[in-house]
């Protein structure tokens, strides 16, 4: 069994979506190789940071990923295997990319509760202008608008059917 901890610089760009981890990043892990009958055994952790958009209000955010990980790697023989053992190395990158990709939030968000963006204005809405602002009236129902009366007329109509 072998310990190893390494920090490697990222040659290209890992990720396709509004996250990435961008080439030049360093990658932390912390490997622990053990040799078994069928082939190597690999399992550690993977520490990165990522960068991107909000996927509601745009801002820029950057954040931490952590990632475990344990393959066999199978020395060559009859079997096809994803991961084999060549020239007694093992290579260690597309199963680290594979963790760390899928880890990947699909809509990162800045905080949990980021209301987005005002749909009519394209600015960041804060926490109370969302709730405090009317959500605008379909035109298909404005002629509804005439039938009721919004200051309280309707209510008093019906109060006083309810008399008679």
């Amino acid at each position: 069994m072998r310990e190893h901890q390494l920090d490697v610089e990222l040659a290209e760009r890992w990720g396709e979506g509004i996250v990435t981890i961008e080439a030049g990043e360093t990658v932390e892990l912390d490997v622990r190789l053990e040799s078994v009958h069928e082939g190597i055994l690999a399992s550690g952790s993977a520490f990165a940071d990522y960068t991107g958009v909000c996927g509601r209000c745009l801002t820029d955010i950057t954040a931490p990923v952590e990632v475990e990980f344990q393959e066999l790697f199978a020395y060559p023989g009859e079997e096809e295997t994803d991961f084999e053992v060549q020239d007694d190395h093992v290579d260690l990158e597309n199963l680290v990319r594979d963790a760390i990709v899928l880890s990947l939030p699909f809509q990162p968000v800045c905080q949990p509760d980021c209301p987005g963006l005002d749909p009519s204005t394209g600015e960041k809405l804060t926490g109370s202008a969302g709730a405090e602002s009317s959500a605008p009236i379909d035109p298909r129902w404005s002629a509804l608008r005439q039938i009721t009366d919004q200051d309280g007329a309707a209510g008093s109509r019906s109060a006083e059917k309810e008399e008679s």
